[in-house]
């Protein structure tokens, strides 16, 4: 059948490679089902201190969610003893790790109530706060958890400022007031491309008087000008003097502010064009 001895050599090789393969597979697989044999074993179990065990061995394990199933099994027959409060902060915990941020917020926000004097209730103040950042949406979207996390930031900035996790909070304020000035914009930019310009003005305003430290307060001038000039240009003959006045402190209140800007010189345009329609109309009333 073989015509040379490697050859045969060669086939059985073969055959042990398939064959230690499949044992390996198979022991995988009898692994498996032992290891979720075991697991649903203590799900049904009445030993409490099993669960409490193999939960904090899977959290160790970094299996988040069968330690969460089994945290939150024991969690209310241990309430009131000494080992809750540890048990309770690793249940908040491992729900952060599986990023079910808005279960860890109201669990991180509950420790903080229950043991407002332990000394993990700072840390746990703090993941609460992360929590509501983590789950703010982007600049587009409704803001109202963008809100929620700046006023817990905050919160946490004035009640610690001496904390390990001042400086990370203070920088997550930052992104939100970034975010929530780019909300604000976002419509004065919108109301100013559908050609609503005194909408666009009074927007920018808001933006300017909300946000008066942002990087961006000479853009934001610089579209109060061109959208006051715009306004000024479509209104009746009436309105146009108070109007295209306007436009003219407005520039004067952006050069004042920031003479160095990048839109000083656009802005200016406006301005001139103010100018020599202020004076067509005095003309005109002479």
């Amino acid at each position: 059948m073989w015509s040379n001895t490697n050859q045969f050599i060669i086939f059985v090789d073969l055959i042990m490679q398939k064959l230690f393969t499949y044992f390996l597979i198979l022991i995988s697989i009898s692994f498996i089902f032992s290891a979720c044999s075991s697991y649903e074993a203590v799900l049904k179990s009445k030993d409490i201190n099993l669960k409490l065990a193999k939960a904090n061995e899977y959290y160790e394990k970094k299996d988040y969610q069968k330690a969460n199933e089994l945290y939150a099994m024991v969690t209310p027959v241990l309430r009131g003893t000494k080992s809750f409060e540890a048990v309770y902060l690793k249940y908040a915990y491992s729900y952060f790790n599986l990023k079910d941020y808005l279960s860890a917020s109201l669990h991180f926000k509950n420790y903080v109530d229950v043991f407002p004097t332990s000394k993990e209730s700072e840390n746990a103040e703090y993941m609460h706060a992360l929590c509501l950042y983590k789950l703010a949406p982007k600049a587009s979207l409704e803001q109202t958890n963008t809100i929620k996390a700046l006023d817990a930031l905050q919160s946490f900035v004035n009640t610690h400022p001496n904390s390990l996790h001042t400086e990370e909070a203070n920088k997550l304020i930052e992104n939100s007031i970034k975010k929530l000035e780019q909300k604000e914009a976002d419509a004065a930019q919108l109301y100013f491309k559908i050609g609503q310009y005194k909408a666009a003005s009074v927007s920018f305003k808001s933006v300017l008087r909300n946000y008066p430290e942002s990087e961006k307060s000479d853009y934001y001038q610089y579209f109060i000008i061109k959208s006051l000039y715009l306004y000024a240009h479509s209104s009746i003959e009436t309105k146009q003097k108070e109007r295209y006045s306007n436009v003219v402190s407005a520039f004067e209140e952006l050069q004042n502010e920031h003479p160095n800007s990048t839109f000083i010189k656009d802005a200016e345009k406006y301005k001139n064009l103010s100018i020599n329609f202020l004076k067509t109309i005095d003309n005109e009333l002479k």
